[in-house]
């Protein structure tokens, strides 16, 4: 009998030491080991935009400050090959994975509801970017938004650029006819910014008092080396005729000042050129005059606001402070670059004004 009284105080003894060890080595140990992760799913239009990898590596750096003692955050980045179909193929294995906050940048803005469909099934809320969503897509739901810029205001102030340079150098018209012979390369056919963009641009040179004759409008979807082979294609159909090219974006426009090098014209011989999203190229190429002005995209903005908005979604933080356009969209304003404020620019400066 003390023999079975004895075992079982060794056994009770056991049991309550193996409870004591789980505690200290489950709990305690854990309280100063263990840390909350948030899982950011960025999934990206492509990974061949440099403007769309520039802001992606701000989120990066952005989302790291938020990383404390008691937090980690980790940020997975994948390609939607410019393939909706893909991209939402993309989004169904990154939710499937384990996901906390989704960030999107669509491949056709007017297709979300997939992606829509399976974050609220999961509730994963979506912040898209870069393209944005209409309206009635965006309100499907109250945990989705858009980070972005106003694509009317980056035309408009290309226009505004372009109309100070021409009236400030009459040499601009080469031919002396009063009027501007331009070209200009277009982003994607139906993609929304492209449009605002030719729209606003063209309509504020116009409203600025500067005559137009357009000499031809070219797709080059947003990429360097299309833009440069259409440009390549108009020098030797209009030559010395082109007086102004306006392109959608800082690749398209480098690839324009591409094909006027490889065509041999000095600088002083080749029209103005504009271009759109403020890439340290085109910056640089402010400098040695190749193109004479851009328009900012606020990158750091963008992804300042977009990293701030996913820590207060994962922390179940009512969003507030933010300037929300229609209860879900935030617009970062877009600034000016000419050769009177590039260096500014260049080196870093926070606001330009």
């Amino acid at each position: 009998m003390e023999r079975k009284v004895v075992m079982k105080s060794k056994w009770s003894i056991f049991v309550l030491a193996c409870w004591v060890l789980v505690c200290l080595t489950g709990c305690g140990g854990d309280l100063e080991t263990q840390r909350s992760v948030l899982r950011v799913g960025v999934v990206l239009y492509t990974q061949d935009d440099p403007f769309i990898n520039a802001l992606t590596d701000c989120l990066r750096e952005d989302l790291e400050e938020y990383e404390t003692d008691s937090l980690k955050i980790i940020m997975t980045v994948r390609d939607g090959k410019n393939d909706q179909g893909l991209q939402d193929e993309v989004v169904e294995e990154i939710l499937d994975a384990g996901c906390d906050i989704l960030v999107v940048d669509l491949v056709d803005r007017t297709e979300p509801s997939n992606i829509i469909k399976m974050a609220k099934k999961e509730n994963i809320p979506v912040i898209f970017f870069n393209r944005e969503p209409v309206l009635e897509d965006l309100m499907q739901w109250d945990r989705l938004y858009y980070v972005g810029g106003d694509a009317k205001q980056s035309g408009t102030m290309q226009g505004e650029i372009a109309a100070e340079v021409i009236r400030a150098d009459p040499a601009v018209d080469r031919n002396a006819d009063g009027k501007i012979q331009y070209v200009l390369l277009e982003g994607e056919t139906g993609h929304q910014d492209a449009i605002i963009r030719t729209d606003s641009v063209v309509k504020t040179l116009q409203e600025q008092g500067i005559t137009l004759e357009k000499l031809s409008y070219q797709f080059a979807n947003w990429n360097r080396g299309q833009a440069e082979n259409k440009m390549t294609q108009l020098i030797h159909l209009y030559g010395d005729e082109i007086e102004l090219v306006l392109s959608n974006n800082d690749e398209m426009a480098i690839g324009a000042v591409a094909a006027y090098e490889a065509s041999g014209y000095p600088i002083e011989d080749r029209p103005v050129i504009f271009g759109i999203d403020g890439l340290d190229s085109a910056l640089s190429a402010i400098q040695d005059n190749s193109i004479q002005g851009t328009v900012y995209n606020d990158k750091e903005g963008q992804a300042g606001q977009i990293s701030r908005l996913a820590m207060d979604l994962f922390l179940d933080r009512e969003p507030e402070d933010y300037d929300f356009e229609n209860e879900r969209y935030i617009f970062l304003p877009y600034q000016k670059v000419t050769t009177a404020n590039v260096e500014e620019f260049l080196h870093g400066k926070e606001e330009v004004q």
